[in-house]
């Protein structure tokens, strides 16, 4: 049997194009999965392990590890908190 290239990029758009629902879910989680790679991008820059950017914005190495796994949305608090000891702020741009 051989193996056949699979076009998941267009599948994707082809179901965006099709379900309105799932267009608005699927923009919705890139915002969240850029986000979150923005984070470990600018913690691995800064030469920080999880423990030290937990203890440096008051979180626990748990909590780090659970919002770069995407298995928990930080609160707001949290975020900023993150993002403060990183020298970044959330900022509104339009789009």
């Amino acid at each position: 049997m051989a193996w056949e290239a699979i076009g998941v990029n267009e599948i994707i758009e082809n179901k965006k194009n099709e379900d309105s629902e799932f267009c608005r879910l699927w923009n919705e989680s890139r915002a969240e999965y850029e986000t979150i790679g923005a984070i470990i991008r600018l913690r691995k820059e800064k030469g920080l392990s999880q423990e030290q950017l937990a203890q440096m914005s008051g979180n626990k190495q748990q909590v780090i590890s659970r919002i770069e796994n995407k298995e928990n949305s930080p609160t707001l608090k949290t975020l900023c908190s993150i993002l403060d000891v990183l020298g970044y702020k959330i900022s509104f741009i339009p789009k």
